[in-house]
C-alpha cells in the first residue's frame, strides 16, 4: 500500500496551523478528506482576501 506523501502532510500541517493556529496533534487527528476540505477552505479564504472581497 502507498501511503500519503510525507512532503505533502507536511505543507498541509503547516497552512493549517499557520491560518488557524490549531495545535499538531489536532491537525493529524482530522482524517484525511478533512484535513484536505480544510486546506481548501483556508485558500479559499485567501483568495477572497487577496482580491478585495
Amino acid at each position: 500500500m502507498i501511503g500519503y506523501p510525507l512532503d505533502r502532510l507536511h505543507e498541509e500541517v503547516a497552512y493549517i496551523a499557520y491560518h488557524f493556529h490549531w495545535p499538531l496533534d489536532e491537525i493529524l487527528g482530522l482524517e484525511h478528506a478533512d484535513r484536505r476540505r480544510w486546506v481548501e477552505e483556508i485558500g479559499k479564504i485567501n483568495k477572497q482576501i487577496s482580491s478585495g472581497r
